[in-house]
């Protein structure tokens, strides 16, 4: 028996998105955390500041955030095709400015991570920039000496010198989920 087309293919889609699921449930809390709220600032899915600000500090934090962010609207849908193609150092630049201020924060903790968040705020055409974005940024003097080796060692030779990229949009979007206390014993 044959199956149809349809069915392989809605069988695909959940594969991948139970990768995807797999591999966000695989980071740290942390990063989880900083991945959600950046989300919810970088595509506007959320008011950052009733969800994410515990007190001023966080607050401030996340007004830098909003403020930093405001250049993905430059970088959504200019990602380019080549490096020779006008307007590449442009986009780079910013590309990396982006990736130092999220870097610098101390909750993104490896290239897998990194490459996690900005597949979803830039979209599956930024993958070839990702590794060279990431390593300039990691290597900034603002990144602590002790971070900025252990950010660098955690791109694997085969992200950084990989022939190619997929081009499949990421299909798992992580937003926050409020915690429901169950009624238990006590």
């Amino acid at each position: 028996m044959a199956s149809h087309p349809s069915a392989a293919s809605g069988n695909s889609s959940a594969a991948l998105t139970l990768a995807e699921l797999r591999e966000f449930a695989s980071f740290p809390p942390g990063a989880q955390r900083y991945i959600k709220r950046a989300l919810d600032i970088g595509l506007a899915r959320e008011d950052a500041f009733k969800r994410w600000a515990r007190n001023a500090e966080e607050t401030a934090s996340i007004r830098m955030h909003y403020l930093v962010y405001q250049d993905l609207k430059l970088l959504r849908g200019n990602v380019p095709d080549a490096p020779h193609e006008d307007g590449f150092e442009h986009f780079m630049a910013l590309l990396v400015r982006l990736a130092a201020f999220d870097l610098a924060q101390g909750r993104i903790e490896s290239f897998s991570t990194f490459r996690f968040l900005y597949e979803r705020l830039l979209g599956a055409d930024v993958r070839p920039w990702l590794p060279s974005a990431y390593c300039a940024a990691a290597a900034l003097p603002q990144i602590q000496p002790d971070r900025r080796k252990i950010l660098l060692q955690s791109i694997s030779e085969a992200a950084a010198t990989a022939p190619g990229w997929s081009l499949r949009a990421p299909v798992f979007f992580p937003e926050w989920v409020e915690w429901v206390s169950g009624d238990s014993a006590h």
